[in-house]
């Protein structure tokens, strides 16, 4: 089955209202669009459509931080308490199933490596009763409502009253290292986040679509799926309409296709004057153990995690070739770099999902990308 007809024939069952997807081969690009912005079908989907991009919105985030490290402002070793004080002197559990109140203190400084690593000690395992995690949930809330989360400052206020679920460099745990590398290039670089992404990455790129804020005229309607079927749970001139409090480098962008494509054709060339090959590499390579891998396996699915992405370590699937790179997101958003064939492939709906394992839907766009 083609591209389009995988995608058209999730449409046709209702299992999406729309979709966009790209797969370039090395120049060689695809585009197919099907369906509408929302499910009364009052606009079809184009190429320039924009979505809320989530959780593919981390690898942009990562290669923030890491213009930042190319240029010598950070350094993988710095402790990050050097620009966020708040964080300097963390609290652990005893042990992961410690309650919060039975604390020791870290071992050592919080790196900027390990908030690169998602290994900080904040985050989610597949473990969501651990007190620790439990503790943390009102602090990272829901990565989709954008408008939800405080100011940077108080926001990183309330996080150092939540001890870490392991000690630094101990565990992968997903999600709160990249709202941290978020607030650390705008701390360590002088400029709102925003600010900074849109000069050092966006501009280069010709990204002229993404940003923390998204055109209600040219976005989509999200919704999330409930036993009884689709809910909408932001219309096209909502959270996204207005700069949210805290540009989120978890999940906060919205943009195009074509926008990421270009970001992933810049990791594909070595940085192409955005980043250093040697900050590419890093942020294409595992840096995970296998005690890593045991404690994030809800997310990583045996798989491996650079910086801001996951990288296939093991080709238990047809679209899993090792080295591939990228991430999924919680708005129905996937978009990975394959090294090995020259490719970048991405998929954008308006449809999300809570469950961190990927839907059947997901899986075929995929299976098709590597055809």
């Amino acid at each position: 089955m083609s591209l389009r007809e995988t995608l058209q024939s999730h449409v046709d069952d209702g299992t999406l209202p729309g979709a966009v997807a790209i797969v370039d081969r090395d120049g060689r690009r695809e585009v197919v669009a099907v369906g509408s912005v929302d499910v009364e079908g009052s606009r079809p989907m184009t190429e320039d459509t924009l979505f809320r991009f989530a959780s593919i919105t981390k690898p942009i985030t990562a290669a923030a931080v890491l213009v930042l490290v190319d240029e010598g402002r950070l350094a993988l070793d710095d402790p990050i308490g050097r620009w966020l004080p708040e964080l300097a002197e963390p609290k652990v559990v005893r042990t992961p199933a410690s309650p919060v109140g039975d604390v020791v203190p870290a071992k050592r400084p919080i790196t900027v490596f390990d908030v690169l690593t998602s290994q900080a000690g904040w985050g989610f395992p597949s473990d969501f009763s651990l007190p620790a995690v439990q503790a943390l949930f009102p602090v990272q809330g829901d990565g989709r409502e954008v408008q939800s989360f405080p100011e940077p400052d108080v926001w990183l206020a309330r996080l150092a009253e939540v001890p870490l679920a392991y000690q630094p460099g101990e565990a992968w745990l997903y999600d709160t290292c990249s709202v941290l590398q978020g607030v650390l290039v705008a701390r360590a670089s002088g400029q709102s986040f925003p600010e900074f992404l849109a000069e050092r990455i966006f501009a280069p790129l010709g990204m002229a679509d993404t940003a923390f804020v998204a055109a209600p005229e040219r976005a989509t309607a999200f919704y999330k799926r409930t036993p009884a079927g689709l809910v909408l749970a932001d219309p096209p001139d909502g959270q996204w309409r207005t700069m949210p409090a805290l540009p989120l480098g978890s999940g906060g962008l919205a943009g195009t296709a074509g926008d990421w494509v270009a970001f992933g054709r810049m990791l594909l060339a070595g940085g192409a004057g955005v980043l250093t090959p040697e900050a590419v590499r890093l942020m294409t390579t595992d840096h995970t153990t296998a005690a890593h891998r045991e404690i994030g396996a809800l997310f990583l699915e045996g798989q491996g995690w650079g910086m801001g992405g996951v990288v296939d370590i093991a080709a238990t699937e047809p679209w899993r070739v090792p080295g591939r790179y990228g991430w999924v997101g919680g708005t129905g958003t996937t978009a990975h770099v394959v090294p090995a064939t020259g490719t970048v492939a991405i998929l954008l709906t308006q449809v999300g999902e809570d469950n961190p394992v990927p839907p059947g839907w997901l899986r075929d766009f995929w299976r098709a990308a590597a055809a």
